[in-house]
């Protein structure tokens, strides 16, 4: 503003060289709306590259955020392959290792079987004396328990029904 001054403010002296406060003020708004609309081109300037740096700086973040999520899965996906394989090889470990004392033990009962038998066939009185006594043992005790219980003086309406 001070550029376009030519004199000072006063009243005008009638040799053209100077101005009047009327034509300043006239030649001031327009001045000033020219320098705010420049200012707020600028400003729309400024924004709009704030507004691509921002979303710059989203996109940057989303990147490293999606390279996180990545490790991350990766690592857990690892963890995760790793207990199931440790599980695995638990579990066949175990089965093998019953297996092999299930081996032990049919051959055990196999080879005691076979003697039982071969006891059978050696001495049959021996345990056909023994089923009957073994027989004879379960009804005394049947006797027992039964004399033992208080009988019902209404059985045989009981079974005449």
């Amino acid at each position: 503003m001070a550029d376009n001054d030519i004199g000072t403010a006063g009243p005008a002296r009638g040799d053209g060289k100077g101005t009047t406060n009327a034509a300043r003020n006239r030649s001031a708004p327009s001045r000033s709306a020219r320098s705010s609309g420049a200012s707020q081109e600028a400003m729309k300037k400024q924004i709009a590259e704030l507004k691509r740096e921002v979303s710059r700086l989203n996109r940057m973040l989303a990147d490293q955020a999606e390279e996180r999520a990545y490790g991350w899965y990766q690592s857990a996906a690892e963890r995760a392959s790793d207990m199931y394989h440790e599980a695995a090889d638990r579990a066949s470990d175990l089965y093998h290792g019953a297996s092999k004392r299930a081996s032990r033990t049919a051959k055990q009962l196999r080879t005691q079987a076979q003697g039982v038998s071969e006891t059978v066939q050696e001495n049959p009185g021996t345990i056909s004396s023994a089923v009957v006594m073994g027989g004879l043992v379960g009804v005394l005790i049947g006797l027992a328990m039964a004399r033992s219980a208080r009988p019902d003086p209404d059985w045989f309406r009981h079974w005449n029904r």
